[in-house]
Formats: structure tokens, sequence, C-alpha cells
């Protein structure tokens, strides 16, 4: 018993020192705070759980540059690891609803299990064909930048630090601008 007692005594002063020495490195220990991966669920856009004095945690995405009024949009939380970060499977919150912007904009809002640093992922399906076309668009939190060789921005671009209330964030959409494939004959 005073073995195991020792060890984690041991431990804890490891623990300890790698935090401060984080601390005083200027990083936060709060942005590295892991996130345990959550059952998967697909959830309606409840407006009310980002209201003015909600709990969180939750994120209140506000999604504008839209190309079309036409198809389904897709908003989807991620853990902001490396491992989960678009990985097929790995969402925590998935909103899909029909496409209906006013003003140029949708507002949406995702409760997360706990919080810590995620990661934002819109897609807009054009024609609602639930597959990805070229006329599709998508936008990520961070708004990072995009390309045709770079269409999967990083874990650490996206990351976003969500705290105990409500987070506030925009995204704007991007499309594949003037590449479209054209039926021959």
């Amino acid at each position: 018993m005073a073995i195991a007692s020792g060890i984690d005594y041991v431990m804890f002063k490891i623990a300890a020192k790698s935090l401060a020495c984080l601390a005083a490195g200027g990083i936060a220990f709060a942005a590295l705070t892991p996130v345990a991966h959550a059952q998967r669920q697909e959830i309606a856009n409840d407006m009310r759980r980002c209201a003015a004095g909600a709990d969180g945690p939750a994120v209140h995405v506000e999604v504008s540059g839209f190309k079309a009024n036409t198809g389904r949009i897709r908003v989807q939380a991620y853990p902001a690891t490396k491992a989960s970060w678009l990985e097929k499977g790995a969402w925590i919150n998935r909103i899909d609803t029909p496409v209906a912007p006013r003003g140029g904009k949708m507002s949406f809002c995702v409760p997360l299990p706990q919080t810590g640093a995620y990661g934002i992922a819109v897609r807009h399906d054009v024609d609602g064909s639930g597959k990805s076309g070229w006329n599709d668009g998508g936008g990520f939190s961070n708004n990072p930048s995009l390309s045709l060789l770079s269409l999967k921005p990083s874990a650490g671009k996206t990351a976003i630090r969500v705290g105990p209330g409500v987070t506030r964030i925009s995204v704007v959409l991007n499309y594949r601008q003037g590449m479209s494939i054209k039926p021959i004959g």
C-alpha cells in the first residue's frame, strides 16, 4: 500500500511540474483539455439552447456565403484532435436541415457534452443528393484558407475553445467556383 501511495505521489508531482511548465510557457492548460468521445447524435437545430442566459457548453454557429438557396446544410462538431478531426463517424453532434437562409445567413446551435477544444465543419449539399459534388460548398470554424490542394484543414487550424457557456463563431462557406464537370457528347 505504501509503494502504491508513493508512486501515486511521484506521478502527481510530475504532472504538477508539467502543468507549471506549460503555464510558464504561456500555454493555457484548459486549451489542452482532451474531449472524450461522446455518443454521436443527430440533433434538431434548437436555437433556445444558445439563447441569452442558456447553459452550455454549446456553439452558436452563424453560417454565411450561400451561393444557392437549395439543398441541405450539415453542421458537425468534432473533437479537435488529429485522430478525430473530419474522420468518418468521429463527429459528436450533427445538425442536417434544408437550406433556408435569411439575409444570406443561417444560425445553428450545437450543444456539446463538455468544455474543451472542438472543430466545427459545415457542408452545403447544393442539390440535396446526400453525396459530395462539384457544386457543393463547405466551411470550418476559424475560417482557415482553403485551396484545391488543401480542402481539409488541420485540427489545429480549426480548433475553438468551448467553455461552460455559449461560444459564438461565424463560418463562411467556400465553393469550387469555376470548376464544373460537363457531360461528354
